[in-house]
């Protein structure tokens, strides 16, 4: 099964994709409820850090794909599917207000930290892809592939370790 038969198969039913996105806002939403002001002492910081995990995976992925589609694809905005390139976003960003509105910050969740240089990490990939899409430079050379690997990871450790001496 290819990506786009998933997704194809998601649209013809979208019922359980739209259970999820719908019910972990809610979690978080009674979450904010039954443990008011304790959101970053446990059980409710790891109860936090679950709901965190269950939507951000497929927010991730979904914000990765747009990029991906917009920039290397050049897709219309209009064709993008709603069920599974809209939704997990507004669904994340949902979700990760009303834990902000509990908990006093980001910083009491477990692994928080992981998912956010995760998502460094893919646009930092993203963004050096895009740069070397976009100068078309060919290289004519005897050059192993292995060692391309290598040359494109330490760029991306470059890059890496650049924006956290930046901002961090």
């Amino acid at each position: 099964m290819t990506l786009q038969q998933f997704f194809d198969r998601i649209g013809e039913r979208p019922d359980w994709v739209l259970f999820y996105f719908a019910v972990v806002p809610l979690m978080a939403f009674l979450a904010g409820l039954l443990g008011k002001n304790e959101g970053h002492i446990p059980p409710w910081n790891y109860f936090y850090a679950f709901l965190i995990y269950l939507i951000c995976i497929p927010g991730i992925f979904s914000v990765t794909l747009n990029v991906y589609l917009f920039l290397f694809e050049r897709r219309s905005i209009f064709d993008f599917n709603i069920y599974t390139q809209i939704l997990p976003f507004f669904s994340m960003f949902l979700t990760l207000w009303l834990i902000r509105r509990n908990v006093v910050s980001f910083d009491y969740i477990p692994g928080f930290q992981k998912l956010s240089g995760l998502v460094l990490m893919i646009f930092a990939t993203i963004a050096l892809m895009w740069i070397v899409d976009r100068t078309r430079i060919v290289v004519f050379s005897y050059l192993k592939f292995e060692y391309v690997l290598v040359i494109f990871a330490l760029l991306l450790v470059l890059l890496l370790w650049g924006w956290r001496k930046l901002f961090g």
